[in-house]
């Protein structure tokens, strides 16, 4: 487990995009529970949005919020599966400049304690693009609350060692 380093906090601005073909902003709770999450940690919501599970219309909010200036994180929640519809990885993984491999591999590591071998079915992934971390969670909210709590809640705070993805975000280039 890792340790807090002695340095005042940096809180963060972080888009979240639901990836769902049946939901709406009013009954997405796996949506509903990352914002609480990430507001009880101090972050801030630059921006939260819901699209079909669509290549396109994922790619091109996520590539306006990798433009944007301000947005230092992305959560996304859905369309991680092997249904005919879950698209994420396809949609978003070409947009990352670098890979956050282990992302997956300890995100399947902890769902397993909680779903067994059902776990070989996530297909969550993580990156960087242009100074933004992008972490692609599945669609429940159990599955949001085990990436949230496991590793991106410690990996999004700057006080956490010996190392954290806060130091990799921020200033873009214009």
């Amino acid at each position: 487990m890792g340790h807090k380093q002695s340095k005042e906090r940096r809180f963060l601005k972080i888009a979240l995009l639901t990836v769902s073909d049946t939901r709406s902003l009013e009954t997405d709770t796996s949506g509903s529970y990352l914002q609480q999450a990430l507001e009880e940690e101090g972050h801030s919501l630059a921006d939260r949005q819901l699209v079909i599970d669509d290549i396109y219309q994922m790619r091109a909010t996520v590539s306006a919020w990798i433009a944007d200036p301000e947005i230092e994180v992305i959560l996304t929640t859905g369309g991680t599966g092997f249904t005919g519809r879950d698209s994420t990885p396809e949609a978003l993984a070409p947009l990352f400049d670098k890979h956050i491999e282990g992302f997956g591999e300890l995100f399947r590591q902890l769902s397993y304690d909680e779903i067994g071998t059902s776990t070989v079915q996530s297909r969550c992934l993580a990156g960087l693009s242009n100074r933004t971390a992008i972490f692609c969670l599945p669609g429940s909210t159990g599955a949001c609350k085990t990436g949230w709590n496991g590793i991106i809640r410690e990996q999004l705070d700057n006080t956490f060692g010996p190392c954290n993805f806060v130091q990799h975000v921020g200033v873009k280039a214009k």
